[in-house]
């Protein structure tokens, strides 16, 4: 039953209904032995059917009412009337935060003073031990006096606590503010799930839009999940990198990629605000390496860059069409790989690289997610590694003296045979290099190259956590902007360099493009039991363990990869 104009409630004559949501109903009211007016939120009465429901709410009120802060809204009394529960507040002249950007756009300064003004309620509260959270414009408010306040701290939590459907409801109720954790039903929440909420406050301050919209709650919960953030600078050209990055942290999926504390996050605000560089470089794409000039690393070769051969045939090759293992490039470019031309030298240097690939796989620092499928015990070469280095030299010395005639048949089938072996090998960089000039020089059909095009798929999306790999993936994918199978294996490589945020934004983006992809699944399970989600991540790999269409290799690698986690 609602209050009505007139009706005492305790001490407190109601005056008018001053809004509603799906939790309370808020009243103004008037304090007679006081002289003042207050602002009376009376909870629906259906949170009385809950068991024990009262007792928690005064424990909590009792709680919430010691917050004693310039810019949190005080509580100055709580008490129950006709079976609802309500709580007495300062009653605010002013408007909140939603109905002000409902009005009109914000500027700079005002931005600022709004954000560490809730900033500085929030970080009191989370010393004392306090979360808030349901942080959202409507709970922003802002005097006539100046004055701002952060209001109904604790109200999340009394409602939460319950059992009732209408606490599941009112968690569904606000959906657009929700952290990933709170959405997902967790209960371990701390501060970084206010501070989630808080960036979207931000995000909508600066962009003039949530993140994610919706026609139905569940489908934004489902979006604060799993949807990368739709970028800023790409809704509003204006929005600076430093801004852009400082909303990419505050609003990670995982909690542990937030910032450490609302206190940082408003001080990065401020200097991306006021265009000092805040320290964070999330690009929006990886930055773009030249995959032949790369910066040597102690003890290893940078081989010379060889321009493709002309040969005495002159043909177009077809390009790779999107059926083909969902290979997509939509333009021929000419292609610069790391190859050296010439008989004897070339294959000096193939030796030197295939033996730099097994030394770098012997030294320390090794990549925070290493690859399962190369594993390898000895310390150092035996007779039959030294036989396939000099079968690999063999092979590709050959193909470059077959090139030189114009022979591109032949050097094809070189180039395919030493690419197998350095794949064989585990050598996944020198393979991958291997696999693209024979592609480069091929007179062939796709169909006739389905199985370079596999063995391929395999080195890059195996070998994407080698060191070195990214930067070559760059190059294709720059080159081959389309080619779906390149992008996820950079989506791995950037999981392996625990940049997370661009990894699932691509891994997204191959599965919203191809759904049933397996190799975009494959990804998107380690990148779930990467980050603690270890029984969807099983689930996913059990689902696609069940399919007929998986190669061997790949099999293989989900195997590990249950062992693993």
């Amino acid at each position: 039953m609602s209050f009505v104009q007139g009706e005492s409630v305790g001490p407190y004559r109601i005056i008018e209904q001053l809004g509603q949501g799906g939790m309370a109903t808020v009243y103004k009211a008037y304090h007679p032995a006081l002289e003042r007016y207050v602002a009376i939120k009376a909870l629906h009465p259906a949170f009385m059917e809950e068991e024990g429901f009262l007792a928690r709410f005064k424990r909590e009120a009792r709680v919430v009412a010691n917050l004693e802060h310039p810019n949190i809204v005080p509580i100055y009394d709580f008490s129950e009337h006709k079976g609802r529960p309500y709580l007495v507040m300062k009653y605010i002249e002013g408007e909140t935060l939603k109905a002000r950007l409902a009005q009109r756009s914000i500027s700079d300064s005002e931005k600022l003073e709004i954000i560490e003004a809730v900033g500085k309620a929030l970080s009191f509260a989370h010393k004392q031990g306090i979360l808030h959270r349901d942080i959202k414009p409507s709970n922003v408010l802002l005097c006539s006096d100046g004055s701002i306040y952060l209001a109904d701290f604790g109200l999340a939590r009394i409602a939460a606590d319950g059992a009732s459907t209408l606490s599941g409801d009112m968690l569904m109720g606000t959906p657009h503010y929700i952290s990933p954790e709170q959405a997902r039903g967790e209960s371990d929440l701390d501060a970084k799930t206010d501070i989630y909420s808080f960036g979207v406050v931000l995000y909508e301050l600066t962009v003039g839009k949530v993140p994610f919209d919706s026609d139905t709650p569940f489908s934004i919960i489902h979006d604060h999940i799993y949807t990368p953030l739709p970028l800023p600078s790409k809704i509003d050209p204006k929005i600076t990198d430093q801004i852009q990055e400082v909303l990419i942290k505050a609003l990670a999926k995982d909690r542990q990629d937030r910032y450490p504390s609302v206190d940082a996050l408003v001080s990065a605000f401020r200097e991306a605000i006021e265009g000092v560089d805040v320290g964070i470089h999330i690009s929006e794409t990886p930055p773009r390496i030249k995959v032949p000039s790369p910066t040597p690393r102690e003890n290893e070769v940078v081989v010379a860059e060889m321009p493709v051969i002309k040969t005495q045939v002159e043909h177009t090759r077809e390009e790779i069409p999107s059926e083909a293992l969902d290979v997509r490039p939509t333009e021929k470019r000419r292609r610069r790989w790391l190859w050296i031309a010439g008989g004897l030298v070339f294959a000096c240097i193939s030796s030197l690289i295939f033996l730099g690939a097994i030394g770098r796989a012997r030294e320390g620092g090794q990549p925070l997610l290493r690859d399962t499928s190369d594993e390898r015990t000895s310390e150092s070469l035996s007779p039959r590694e030294d036989e396939a280095v000099f079968a690999v030299d063999e092979h590709l010395k050959r193909a470059e003296e077959l090139l030189s005639v114009g022979n591109t048949e032949e050097a094809y089938q070189e180039l395919f045979i030493a690419g197998n072996q350095f794949l064989e090998r585990g050598d996944f960089i020198p393979a991958t290099q291997t696999f693209l000039r024979a592609y480069e020089i091929a007179e062939k059909s796709v169909d006739e190259q389905r199985e370079l095009l596999e063995l391929l798929t395999q080195a890059i999306f195996l070998g994407a956590h080698e060191d070195g790999m990214l930067p070559l993936l760059e190059g294709i994918a720059e080159r081959h902007p389309d080619w779906g199978t390149a992008q996820i294996a950079m989506a791995r490589a950037l999981l392996g360099t625990e940049r997370h945020e661009e990894s699932l934004l691509l891994i997204e983006k191959q599965l919203r493009n191809n759904p049933d992809n397996i190799f975009a699944i494959a990804v998107q399970a380690e990148y779930d039991l990467v980050h603690g989600m270890v029984d969807r991540g099983h689930g996913i790999i059990e689902d696609l363990l069940g399919r007929p269409d998986l190669p061997a290799w790949l099999v293989d690698h989900l195997k590990k990869l249950n062992r693993k986690f």
